[in-house]
């Protein structure tokens, strides 16, 4: 335990040493990016060194409190899980995110003013200017929505989004204002729409290391699917799954096939020869101890009582249990806490002194992949009425990782889902409806998004359920649940787990509501210390 501990201090040393360095060197004693390979050579640094997903998962219902007697947590976990705004920093925390973000964008801005010195004139550059203003808008996504409220076409025009790099920085202590939400889209939209007919990979060495065609495609049909714009989201995520999108997804048959190993599974996970990986990145983490078979900060974890309820475990419109998957999730118990997870995020050591075992902790995720991808357009096929076409997509899904012999209809999955209850609604023992008990958990929750869609047991909010169901087991330890939670208005108890394994009913402390302000993370307290406006709370 103390050594994974000892490597997030090491971690984050460096990145202050990294951060301290660069602001010792002005802006314009940068080296000078004159030649394509140079421009390329840049790019490799335009992608963010540390990862959202620990602590969007932590913040998400895919986690609940193993309580008081769990000492497996920290300060920084105990902040992050209770949305509190966080104070502590961490190779895994907010502020590194927000840092790393913005150093790629900072390459990227690089890259792309070379570029333009240089004319843009070779097929190299083109692709390499479709790059740099993809990361750069890929990097703005995802900061304005972990930072700022969800784009919301009603108040986003006022709500503060984040600070938008759109240049070169010159001054070394310039002052940024937070840009709004909306506006932010709007020059993400700009940036793709430049982009997207120049994106190639003819210059690069290993493509899945790069916004490649398909990981362009797949980025701009989520970010459309976000921006409200179905048919923009439904056109992008067909050029990037093709005409046969079930031979492109993630092959979980073959998975069960390989050696039971944590290793093996979860270096099979990054394989960049897999037709599912479109965009690969590398992050200083230790994502593979947090999300793997180990007791490490597992006071808050997903268990037993989540998987068999509310995710993996329970009983889906394709099928119950774990032996539904091919590649099964796998369940550990421990002292204090039970937890059940797939097997995904490898972790990977770089030693720097190997005989005193000193070195960094590293990972690599799967940013963009062809899963997502179809499961945006099954979703924005919802959001349009064309529910066939939604369902056809939900069970190519479906039979991709679980050995179901069922076939997915739009009125099965109204059937099925209407037959369930929602989460946290109470009944007496007559049916009748009593209040709001947040121990209770089912397949389905409540949804309010912004933007409309029809009534509670229509077949159009069953099939978002399905949909967001699915995406929810996809994105199991990714972070990506939190993103559903704020487009869809979800809110979460957290409560306790007792020593029976079940929720304690007096154990609820805390609710995210529907407007909670505490959906939008604060901003870090040195960006704050700079002069940056603080997220209401």
């Amino acid at each position: 335990m103390n050594k994974y501990i000892g490597l997030s201090i090491v971690a984050l040393g460096l990145t202050f040493t990294s951060c301290n360095d660069f602001l010792d060197v002005t802006p314009d004693n940068r080296a000078t990016i004159d030649t394509e390979d140079k421009v390329e050579k840049l790019l490799v640094s335009a992608y963010a060194n540390n990862t959202y997903q620990f602590f969007c998962e932590t913040m998400s219902d895919n986690l609940d409190d193993y309580g008081e007697n769990n000492p497996y947590t920290d300060r920084f976990f105990d902040q992050t899980y209770k949305w509190e705004d966080v104070t502590e920093d961490d190779n895994e925390s907010p502020e590194s995110y927000w840092e790393g973000a913005y150093d790629a964008i900072i390459q990227a801005n690089q890259a792309l003013d070379a570029i333009n010195n240089m004319g843009a004139t070779s097929q190299a550059l083109l692709e390499a200017k479709a790059e740099a203003l993809l990361t750069r808008a890929y990097h703005h996504f995802m900061l304005v929505n972990i930072f700022g409220k969800h784009y919301n076409s009603a108040t986003s025009a006022t709500d503060p989004g984040v600070p938008y790099l759109g240049e070169v920085e010159t001054q070394l202590d310039k002052h940024h204002e937070r840009a709004s939400v909306a506006s932010i889209y709007q020059m993400i939209d700009q940036d793709l729409q430049i982009a997207l007919p120049l994106v190639g990979s003819s210059y690069m060495s290993v493509p899945k290391y790069h916004f490649n065609p398909k990981a362009a495609y797949a980025f701009a049909a989520r970010f459309y699917l976000f921006y409200e714009k179905w048919d923009e989201a439904i056109k992008y995520a067909n050029m990037c799954l093709g005409s046969e999108p079930a031979s492109q997804l993630r092959d979980w048959s073959t998975m069960a096939t390989l050696t039971s190993s944590f290793d093996v599974y979860t270096n099979h996970w990054i394989d960049a020869s897999l037709n599912s990986n479109l965009l690969l990145v590398t992050a200083y983490s230790q994502m593979g101890v947090i999300f793997g078979p180990y007791g490490y900060y597992k006071r808050y974890t997903h268990g037993p009582y989540l998987a068999g309820n509310e995710t993996c475990n329970a009983a889906n419109v394709f099928g119950t249990g774990a032996e539904m998957y091919y590649a099964r999730p796998r369940t550990y118990n421990g002292t204090n806490y039970s937890f059940v997870i797939f097997w995904k995020t490898p972790y990977l050591f770089e030693y720097t002194d190997p005989v005193n075992g000193i070195g960094f902790a590293h990972t690599v995720y799967a940013a963009l992949t062809t899963d997502e991808a179809l499961l945006t357009r099954a979703e924005a096929y919802i959001m349009k009425g064309e529910y066939d076409k939604a369902a056809e997509d939900l069970n190519i899904w479906a039979h991709a990782i679980s050995k179901t012999t069922v076939n997915l209809t739009a009125d099965y999955i109204q059937a099925f889902y209407n037959a369930a209850n929602y989460s946290y609604d109470a009944y007496d023992e007559d049916g009748n409806f009593v209040g709001i008990d947040g121990t209770i958990s089912t397949i389905k929750k409540h949804l309010h998004p912004a933007f409309p869609i029809d009534v509670e047991g229509s077949k159009q909010e069953a099939m978002l359920q399905c949909v967001l169901g699915f995406r929810r087991i996809q994105f199991m330890q990714e972070g990506m649940r939190w993103f559903d939670i704020k487009r869809y208005g979800i809110e979460i108890p957290r409560r306790v787990i007792a020593a029976d394994g079940l929720p304690d009913p007096d154990g609820v402390y805390d609710w995210l509501t529907v407007n909670d302000l505490r959906r939008a993370v604060q901003i870090p307290p040195k960006v704050r210390d700079s002069g940056i406006e603080a997220n209401p709370r």
